[in-house]
């Protein structure tokens, strides 16, 4: 990782350092690093909006775009993809240079007015997000059978973690299912 994004992790942690503001989710030299702050921002009502923003900075950053998920109760799918679009749009206006610190004032600044947009909430922003290959996806995955039921649950939390998925294993009866949920990247979907 650049000397800069090492500079500007630790001044996102000494700026967001009240309880649960700043999480480091996972470091790595090949894969990067993602972290998440929990942020406000002024909603479409007045009402303070509760934002999780979790960012992942590639190794080559500033020089590349970071990835972005943003996840509100408060906001739909469509609102949260579209928040998304506009902090992406902002990022590629700051290239090159530490941004993270900026995007998320930017996005306390302007959430109303994003959410204020008439395509926000509408399903064409729903299906634009659901076609774009690095948005939010859900599958769900039946097993056959479990032999050894302890170590199997660990390798799959193993590759789940390996590919940034969160998931459950679900036992009904004899019917054994695992869902999982990550940017659409990390699953691969098949015919099988």
């Amino acid at each position: 990782m650049a000397e800069p994004a090492r500079e500007e992790l630790s001044a996102l942690a000494a700026i967001f350092c009240g309880p649960d503001e700043w999480e480091v989710l996972s470091r790595s030299e090949t894969d990067g690093t993602v972290f998440r702050i929990l942020t406000k921002a002024e909603g479409l009502t007045g009402a303070d909006v509760p934002l999780e923003l979790v960012f992942h900075l590639p190794v080559n950053y500033p020089s590349c775009l970071p990835g972005i998920s943003v996840h509100s109760e408060h906001l739909t799918r469509a609102q949260s993809v579209t928040v998304k679009e506009k902090l992406l749009q902002q990022a590629e206006n700051l290239l090159s240079e530490p941004m993270v610190h900026e995007l998320v004032l930017w996005i306390q600044q302007n959430l109303r007015h994003v959410l204020n947009q008439p395509d926000t909430g509408s399903g064409s922003t729903f299906a634009t997000g659901m076609t774009v290959d690095d948005g939010l996806w859900l599958t769900l995955l039946r097993l056959d059978h479990m032999r050894a039921k302890t170590k199997y649950v660990k390798t799959v939390e193993k590759w789940a973690s390996d590919l940034k998925l969160t998931g459950r294993l679900m036992f009904m009866g004899k019917i054994i299912l695992i869902l999982l949920q990550g940017d659409r990247s990390n699953i691969k979907v098949s015919g099988i």
